[in-house]
């Protein structure tokens, strides 16, 4: 089968072709997994992150990508509700130990031995791919493949990060960038919170533009004062400066959520200028986004098709992988990015 693989840790502002095409066999399911032949595979920002080596793979070469549509084509376990020919998806959570007090709370993302798929296992840039049984999902008939692939990470792991806002219905919230995860956030909210406003703090004025078509209050740069403070803010942004700029905005008792994996190194020397009376002071709190759960997942699938949502997305051709990333690299967003497989 044909599969871009990662085979380096390697610099994109200096690389245009970070993963390399090759013939590698299909793999086999082993016993609790099932074999899945990809139709698409979501393009997220973590990649670039695996790349470049804030969170790279144990080993290589690695296939990357964990939005992963696809149909069911190998059973290798018990598991009575998935059956061949089933169209299903993948997300960030390839396994965990099962065994820990986090696993056995339903807080696996907080496991020690948390895998990630298309990080410490072969992911979904590929014309195939395992995946343990339990980490499999049914989609429903409502979601189309290519809505289905960004719903997979950047919509669930939204869900979680709005649930850990606690917001209430009536307060303001905040969003710093505007990509695949921001765009979708703000969908959710407006649904589930449909008196709350919605500020949007992005550096790109087609992204701003684009948050107010969706129903944004007000967007602006991420500099710049909003007209209202917020009283939870969702950071989606790969860099330290929108932090301090959401802690500035947040109001006494408000609630920063971080969505990001790692954060670049760049502008880290900002965080020097943290002010405790600005940024902090108030009882203003800080709270991090680690991986997601199996239950995000599947109650994020079920709210979307409830919703009947649509994510923005932009398709790439199978061979174009490459290019994909390095547009998301750039900044060229608007949505999300969905690779071409099948």
């Amino acid at each position: 089968m044909k599969a871009w693989t990662m085979n380096r840790v390697v610099d994109l502002k200096n690389e245009k072709d970070p993963l390399t095409f090759q013939d590698v066999p299909v793999p086999r399911p082993e016993f609790g997994h099932v074999l899945i032949r990809v139709s698409v595979c979501g393009i997220c920002h973590t990649e670039l992150d695996e790349i470049e080596g804030r969170t790279p793979p144990p080993l290589y070469p690695m296939v990357p990508g964990h939005q992963v549509v696809g149909k069911i084509e190998g059973i290798h376990c018990e598991e009575a509700t998935l059956q061949i020919g089933d169209r299903v998806g993948v997300g960030w959570i390839y396994d965990a130990c099962g065994q820990c007090s986090y696993c056995k709370s339903g807080l696996e993302n907080l496991c020690q031995a948390f895998r990630a798929t298309g990080r410490d296992a072969n992911g979904g840039y590929a014309e195939y791919m395992v995946a343990p049984a339990l980490s499999v999902f049914k989609l429903p008939e409502s979601i189309t493949d290519y809505d289905a692939a960004p719903l997979l990470c950047a919509g669930a792991i939204g869900y979680r990060s709005l649930k850990l806002t606690n917001l209430s219905n009536g307060k303001t919230l905040g969003l710093t960038g505007f990509g695949a995860s921001g765009h979708l956030v703000l969908k959710m909210a407006r649904h589930q919170y449909p008196d709350s406003k919605i500020i949007v703090f992005a550096r790109s004025e087609t992204e701003r533009q684009f948050a107010m078509e969706l129903g944004a209050e007000w967007a602006g740069d991420t500099h710049d004062t909003s007209p209202r403070s917020c009283d939870a803010i969702i950071d989606t942004t790969p860099v330290w400066t929108p932090i301090l700029e959401a802690l500035r905005q947040l109001n006494p008792g408000g609630r920063l959520v971080i969505n990001a994996i790692r954060k670049e190194s760049a502008d880290q020397s900002i965080l020097q200028d943290l002010h405790y009376p600005d940024h902090l002071w108030m009882e203003k709190e800080i709270k991090s986004v680690a991986n997601i759960t199996r239950r995000d997942i599947s109650d994020f699938l079920h709210l979307a098709s409830e919703m009947d949502i649509h994510p923005a997305v932009q398709s790439y051709p199978f061979e174009d992988a490459n290019l994909a990333l390095l547009d998301l690299k750039k900044g060229h967003l608007r949505g999300a990015k969905v690779l071409q497989i099948a």
